[in-house]
C-alpha cells in the first residue's frame, strides 16, 4: 500500500474537557500521536482539516472534505469523525470513485482511560488496507456498510438498520 491519507474532523477522539460541567474543546487530532505510540508501519499523511463536533458539521464542510479526497492522489482514506453525524458523511462520500475511504471515531475521547480509540483506529487501519473501493465505518469492533447502520444514541453504539 502506498501511503495512507489520515484525515481529521475533530469529534470526540480529539475532545478535551476542562472540568466537571463538560465543558470542552475539540483538540489536536490523537490520531498521528497513536499510530505512533503503537508502532504502525505503514507510511501515513496527516490532515487536520477542521476541529468541530460532528453535530456541527454541515453540508459545506462535507462537500470540502468530499473535494479534498477528489483532490488528493492516496487512494487509501482514513478518516477521523464524530459518531453522532458519521453515518451521514460516508453517504455523501459514497460518491468518491476509486478510493478505499473509512470513517472511524471514538465514544470516549483518546485521553481517557479505557477510551475506544485505539480499538476503533485499529480496526479502521486494518480495513483501509484490504478492503476493495469504497466507503466504510469502522466502528465498535466491526466495519459497516453507511447504508446499513445507524448509531444508536441511549446504547451508545453503533448498530444495524433493521
Amino acid at each position: 500500500m502506498e501511503s495512507l491519507l489520515i484525515i481529521s474532523t475533530g469529534g470526540t477522539i480529539d475532545k478535551i474537557y476542562f472540568d466537571d460541567k463538560s465543558d470542552y474543546q475539540v483538540g489536536e487530532p490523537q490520531i498521528g500521536r497513536i499510530l505512533k505510540e503503537l508502532g504502525v508501519a505503514i507510511p501515513f499523511t496527516e490532515l487536520s482539516l477542521m476541529r468541530k463536533d460532528s453535530l456541527h458539521i454541515n453540508e459545506a464542510d462535507r462537500n470540502l472534505l468530499k473535494s479534498t479526497i477528489e483532490a488528493r492522489p492516496e487512494q487509501h482514506i482514513l478518516i477521523t469523525h464524530g459518531t453522532d453525524t458519521m453515518v451521514d458523511t460516508a453517504k455523501v462520500l459514497s460518491s468518491v470513485p476509486g478510493k478505499t475511504i473509512v470513517l472511524t471515531g471514538a465514544l470516549n475521547p483518546a485521553s481517557f482511560r479505557g477510551s475506544d480509540a485505539e480499538f476503533n483506529i485499529g480496526t479502521a487501519v486494518g480495513a483501509v488496507q484490504s478492503l476493495p473501493s469504497g466507503v466504510y465505518i469502522a466502528m465498535n469492533g466491526r466495519i459497516w456498510d453507511p447504508a446499513k447502520v445507524t448509531k444508536n444514541v441511549s446504547a451508545n453504539r453503533f448498530e444495524a438498520i433493521g
